[in-house]
């Protein structure tokens, strides 16, 4: 099993070269083309590394580092055991911030070059997680052993992440006061089983206004849509939580006081909890796809309802998951 690389702490930034702080500070500073999240996990991956530099190369400046320096870094990594993706965005986080020096600081630094080279190869460890979609029968199994164990918040964010198709990111922005939001109910076109022009009424809802993925610092703002079965769920989360301060549907307890959930822990609950419960790896991202594989492969959905729902700017991304006939609206996810 991976080793989880803790965080680098204030105190440990603290006692990082200087030069190396300001220059990441900078460089963090004016990608202003990366979204909140992005740029939060390239801070991330560059105080790690930097952190490992002052631990194992005597904390220097970044433009005296070596390429068989940085090569201890990337092989300290892989034998912790991260996946390759994990490998990858860490070296091309790097990588790129070396090209910022590069491209902004020659007359300064002249004979610096990029020491993350194409000669450092990154070795295929075999820790490349497939990405198996959860079938309707195993979310089945895994929303009855929630509600049987009493595990109403973990069986609202299953619920709610799966049938919006939202990311973590996004369902941590979930606010309470959704549950007195009205019900959208309308008439939908679709197919029956043999194929036959059909109109079934729908009631779905949709959120407040949710910060989404996107180019740039604020991204895309819109809301999310969910089915009756996660407002049930949610209800029944508020319910069972009581009254309290915290505006935010997902939340942990913290000193006794109810306070806004981090994505982490939506981790852990996948880790931890839906694994155990599933007998397989599971992780945040997998409702999202397992919602656009169901849709088409075992409900007949078509892509085109799946892109709208998930929120893909192209039918190609949707793809990814899965490929079927085009339709134009997300309604039928609803269906």
């Amino acid at each position: 099993m991976a080793k989880q690389i803790p965080e680098v702490t204030s105190e440990q930034w603290q006692q990082v070269n200087e030069f190396n702080r300001n220059m990441v500070q900078e460089y963090l500073d004016n990608s202003v083309h990366l979204s909140p999240k992005t740029l939060e996990q390239y801070r991330s991956a560059l105080r790690i590394y930097f952190w490992w530099v002052n631990q194992n190369l005597n904390n220097k400046s970044n433009i005296e580092i070596k390429s068989r320096e940085y090569l201890r870094f990337q092989n300290w990594i892989t034998n912790l055991g991260l996946s390759e993706s994990a490998i990858r965005f860490k070296r091309s986080t790097i990588s790129s911030f070396n090209q910022y020096i590069m491209l902004y600081y020659e007359d300064d630094f002249p004979t610096f070059k990029n020491y993350v080279t194409k000669q450092i190869k990154v070795e295929c460890s075999g820790k490349v997680y497939k990405k198996i979609p959860l079938i309707p029968d195993e979310m089945e199994i895994l929303c009855k052993e929630l509600e049987k164990r009493g595990e109403w918040q973990k069986l609202a964010y299953v619920k709610f992440t799966y049938s919006s198709g939202c990311r973590r990111a996004e369902a941590v922005q979930l606010l309470k006061e959704v549950v007195d939001y009205i019900p959208i109910i309308k008439t939908v076109k679709t197919k029956d089983k043999e194929g036959k022009d059909i109109e079934v009424e729908i009631t779905k809802y949709k959120t407040g206004d949710i910060r989404r993925k996107g180019k740039g610092r604020v991204g895309k703002v819109k809301p999310l849509e969910f089915d009756q079965e996660a407002m049930n769920a949610i209800k029944k989360w508020i319910e069972e939580r009581g009254e309290d301060d915290c505006p935010y549907v997902f939340v942990s307890k913290i000193e006794g006081k109810y306070r806004n959930i981090n994505e982490q822990s939506f981790n852990d609950w996948c880790i931890n909890v839906f694994s155990d419960i599933i007998g397989r790896r599971i992780h945040p991202h997998l409702f999202r796809s397992s919602r656009a594989t169901n849709g088409v492969v075992y409900e007949g959905k078509s892509l085109e309802s799946m892109q709208k729902l998930l929120g893909h700017l192209s039918s190609e991304t949707t793809k990814i998951y899965v490929v079927k006939e085009d339709s134009d609206d997300a309604d039928e996810a609803f269906v």
